[in-house]
């Protein structure tokens, strides 16, 4: 199912469109801008209003009534395409992506879906399959929330906002891997990212995962079950017990 909405690119619906005739999937195409304008002049939000927190959210939350009401319908369930990155970061919004019945991408993290999509794309695909996932690997990561460019592009670029994903997921890793500590997980990425970062960017951006880390654990607490993949997890049902106001 993919749902347009305001901030959706003609590049990434024509990517959707092009997986699933490449996959021999059956693809639904459901518009939420009409609901959404609606719930818009229900809630009494300023029409002109294409930025705000409010904005972005509704949007995420109508997709997932979609899908959910979907689900019923068909007699199936909702599957979670939030990841380890975002789940760590709590880059989702709140009953919108960060909600469903089993999150199959709880363990794997942002650099690693793209390196299953990388090498799907090298190994196993071809033709117009291979095409379109090479173009997907060349999109910028983005939610698509807020309206696009003039030039139609993707104006909200998630490591723009939150930091480079390679970054986090090391983070993250020796944080509940090794159980390091900000000062050793510093010394560590001065070591693995010195050549392409200075000491002042990683320092900021490890500020940047500590903060939204913590800040956000009270999502984790009540996210969906999914499988532990690899040696990291976060499942509140598993490994990772934390109190949300730590």
């Amino acid at each position: 199912v993919t749902m347009p909405g305001f901030g959706t690119t003609a590049r990434t619906l024509e990517s959707a469109r092009r997986l699933a005739a490449a996959a021999g999937a059956e693809l639904r195409e459901i518009d939420i801008r009409a609901a959404c304008e609606q719930h818009i002049r229900d809630i009494g939000l300023d029409p002109e209003d294409r930025e705000s927190t409010t904005f972005q959210n509704l949007q995420a939350r109508e997709r997932t009534q979609v899908l959910m009401d979907l689900a019923n319908m068909e007699g199936g369930i909702v599957v979670g395409t939030g990841d380890l990155s975002e789940i760590a970061l709590g880059w989702s919004t709140f009953a919108g992506d960060h909600i469903a019945m089993y999150g199959v991408n709880a363990s794997v993290p942002k650099t690693l879906v793209r390196r299953l999509v990388e090498w799907v794309a090298t190994h196993h695909a071809s033709g117009p399959e291979r095409e379109v996932l090479e173009a997907v690997l060349l999109t910028p990561v983005s939610p698509e929330l807020v309206p696009p460019g003039r030039d139609g592009r993707i104006e909200q670029r998630t490591e723009d906002l939150v930091g480079p994903y390679e970054l986090h997921d090391f983070f993250l890793f020796c944080l509940l891997r090794w159980g390091a500590g900000p000062r050793k997980i510093l010394f560590l990425a001065e070591h693995a990212f010195g050549a392409r970062y200075d000491a002042a960017a990683l320092r900021g951006w490890l500020g940047v995962f500590l903060r939204r880390f913590f800040a956000q654990q009270w999502k984790r607490s009540v996210m969906p079950d999914g499988p532990k993949v690899g040696s990291v997890s976060l499942s509140p049902r598993g490994d990772w017990r934390m109190p949300s106001d730590a």
